[in-house]
């Protein structure tokens, strides 16, 4: 399918084929008729992505240093790596579409193939041909439905919220400052429910469209008296509401908005606008200053947005999906007219030029829309980068090409011919595209079966979210195929047995790996070998700092909590270290309304006697490097900091050993992997560890609740 993106680097906007989207649980396919291109929010993205890097960097501070904690942190390379994969990354753009459902996940309930929808969402709604969205972020439309109107969805939506935290009843007025598409339909439905408009702008021609289409009157915020002319408007009352529209940096918008209020009025930041008010209006008058955030309650709560879980009417009237319903009512029943907030009609591969008309300011131009071709044969779900893997025995294909495959996994894949590039699967077309072409694989797919159905491909790499770890195992494993699979192997002891099973049912075996990379690292390596074996006591203590407890990470049924999905690396590491499973364990977590089991005290002891503890706590200083292991046996102390340097102790002079750069083993361990799956051999996890780490998880999450000691 083609898509409109946008590489960061250059600001580069191109019309590229992908793959379309999964249809993953809680989604819907949808084939765009129309897309929404909102002059002001894009073309912010736009100039942003051509600015220089000098630019950008002064454009977001925040990302800088988390550009240099990481260079302190893991050295220069990994630092290049993150900074190229952003910068480079086929960006999508577009929040608000118009089309015809074409197919549903199974747990969809309400659409069917063929209904006429809007849809909503950044990073869903985007410019393209097909379009995954969750359920919530689509509105049903009638069969005859006018889908150039229906597109402007998100937008009506967003405007509508400004309106509800205004609280604006029959006979008020409402000043508008800022008459971007925002403003004039803020403007058309203030009118649509008997409230009188006055728009406000600093662009004449913005303000000479609101006067003839939509507000009862509008000004130019350069007018002289403006101040004057709304006291008169309103009896010298002065406005019952404000609404800012605008997206600018200047604070005269809220100031302004304060003067016009009169006494106990409200004013509702509803653009991107600073809040920093002068005092005495805000005051004297007690004015209330009010947030709306975006299209209504549920938006950013990834429970109404990606699983579906509504909210119930009784307690919150009007959620984001009522919004977007109660827009398109108002222009199904002709209510409202949006037809003059049309300017321009682009089809997709001239989709770029909007953007320079946009950016250019020569005419005036508000709702710019992307036409689709409707008729196009079907859609290629498999789309060949011009790349030819080698001849080699081992043939991996990837699915999922996230941050973390990008950044560590698909650079430290070995350049060999033994390794044959095939196929990376991933949720985004645009992100398995721009991966394959990258990292030089033959081909890209949204189609499952051009993976594990293959007879070509004999080993795959499992990146994706937590909660699809067990079902693609399994999937591989079934198919015959060796399968790497990213921390944690599964949420549940249901999984691993099931994947127990599987893998032993499986002949000839596969090669079954977690990413247990830690125990790879050379540096880990050295200290086995001069700590040696037998009973020890060890230390791991984590300065994991902290997740919001929104994260997908955080989501037990997603991503199974911090537990199960990372303290699984350093209870292998210590069973690695300790050469003895894990036999038992007492855990406890910090009691916080602020942290979810996530500040930690784990005690584990060993079938050879070895006792560990693991310290993982979100509640340290960001400043303190991440992670600090302490070894000790028959005299000897072996010390490592975030696997750059490691010092023992005991054993004569001092052993001191840094790295110039922190390793992980990430690349040992990708070598290992792949070596075992083309010459045989014992897998570089056995499934014992793989099990043993992965039960140890759920017993410490059992632990903490239970408050008692439980064995493994």
């Amino acid at each position: 399918m083609q898509q409109l993106t946008q590489q960061l680097k250059k600001g580069e906007l191109k019309v590229v084929e992908v793959p379309p989207p999964l249809v993953l649980p809680g989604m819907v396919l949808v084939r765009n008729h129309f897309s929404l291109i909102s002059p002001g929010t894009e073309s912010h993205t736009v100039e942003t992505a051509r600015m220089s890097l000098v630019g950008k960097a002064k454009n977001r501070p925040e990302q800088v240093k988390q550009v240099l904690t990481v260079l302190k942190q893991q050295g220069p390379v990994q630092t290049y790596r993150a900074v190229m994969k952003k910068l480079e990354a086929l960006s999508p753009l577009g929040y608000s579409t118009a089309g015809e459902v074409i197919d549903m996940a199974h747990d969809v309930e309400g659409f069917r193939a063929g209904d006429r929808v809007a849809c909503g969402g950044g990073g869903y709604a985007v410019h393209a041909e097909i379009i995954a969205v969750p359920a919530n972020l689509c509105v049903k439309l009638a069969a005859g439905a006018d889908l150039s109107k229906a597109v402007y969805n998100t937008l009506g939506a967003i405007a509508l919220q400004g309106i509800r935290q205004a609280d604006l009843g029959i006979g008020e007025t409402c000043a508008v400052i800022g008459l971007g598409l925002i403003g004039q339909l803020t403007c058309l439905m203030l009118r649509a429910n008997g409230v009188k408009s006055i728009g406000i702008d600093i662009d004449s021609r913005m303000v000479d469209i609101a006067r003839e289409n939509c507000a009862d009157n509008a000004f130019g915020r350069e007018e002289s008296g403006l101040e004057e002319k709304i006291a008169e408007l309103t009896d010298g009352i002065g406005v019952d509401a404000v609404i800012i529209a605008a997206a600018t940096e200047s604070v005269d918008p809220v100031n302004f908005a304060g003067r016009i209020s009169r006494k106990k009025g409200k004013v509702v930041v509803v653009g991107d606008a600073p809040t920093g008010f002068s005092r005495e209006s805000y005051y004297r008058k007690e004015l209330e200053l009010r947030m709306s955030c975006s299209y209504g309650p549920g938006r950013y709560d990834p429970d109404y947005e990606e699983k579906g879980h509504d909210y119930p009417a009784g307690y919150v009237r009007w959620t984001e999906n009522r919004n977007m319903r109660a827009f398109q009512d108002l222009i199904a029943a002709g209510k409202i007219n949006i037809d003059f907030l049309t300017t321009h009609v682009f089809g997709l591969d001239e989709a770029p030029k909007a953007y320079d008309l946009i950016l250019e300011r020569k005419e005036p131009v508000l709702g710019i829309l992307i036409k689709y071709d409707v008729e196009t044969p079907e859609i290629k779900k498999r789309i060949e980068t011009g790349k030819h893997a080698s001849a080699g025995s081992v043939k991996i294909a990837f699915v999922g090409a996230g941050n973390y495959a990008q950044s560590y996994l698909l650079p430290n894949l070995p350049k060999s011919g033994d390794v044959a590039l095939k196929a990376i699967l991933d949720a985004s077309g645009t992100t398995a595209k721009k991966a394959a072409e990258k990292f030089g694989f033959e081909f890209c797919t949204s189609d499952e079966a051009d993976i594990f159905g293959n007879p070509e491909i004999n080993a795959v790499f499992v990146c994706t979210r937590h909660d699809t770890h067990a079902p693609y195992v399994l999937k591989a494993l079934k198919a015959g195929k060796h399968v790497y699979v990213e921390k944690p192997l599964c949420l549940n002891e249901a999984q691993l047995e099931e994947i127990e099973k599987a893998y032993f049912a499986a002949q000839p075996r596969p090669v079954l790996m977690v990413g247990f990379n830690r125990r790879f690292s050379p540096l880990t390596e050295i200290l086995k070998h001069k700590v040696g074996s037998g009973p020890m006591s060890m230390l791991y203590r984590v300065n994991a700092g902290p997740i919001p407890a929104e994260s997908w990470v955080q989501d037990p049924e997603i991503g199974g909590g911090r537990i199960v999905g990372e303290v699984c690396h350093f209870v292998d590491y210590l069973t690695y270290i300790s050469g003895s499973v894990p036999a038992g364990v007492f855990a406890a977590a910090m009691s916080s309304p602020s942290v979810k089991e996530d500040t930690v005290t784990i005690s584990l002891w060993f079938q050879n006697g070895s006792v560990g503890t693991i310290f993982y706590y979100a509640n340290g200083s960001r400043g303190l490097f991440k992670e600090y292991i302490e070894i000790s046996r028959a005299g000897t102390t072996a010390v490592l900091k975030d696997f750059k340097n490691l010092e023992i102790y005991g054993q004569g002079k001092a052993f001191k050993k840094k790295l110039f750069a922190q390793d992980k083993g990430q690349k040992e361990m990708l070598k290992s992997f792949l070596d075992t799956v083309k010459n045989g051999g014992e897998a570089p996890v056995s499934f014992d560890d793989i099990k043993a780490a992965t039960l140890t998880t759920f017993r410490i999450v059992e632990s903490i609740r239970a408050g008692k000691a439980l064995a493994i």
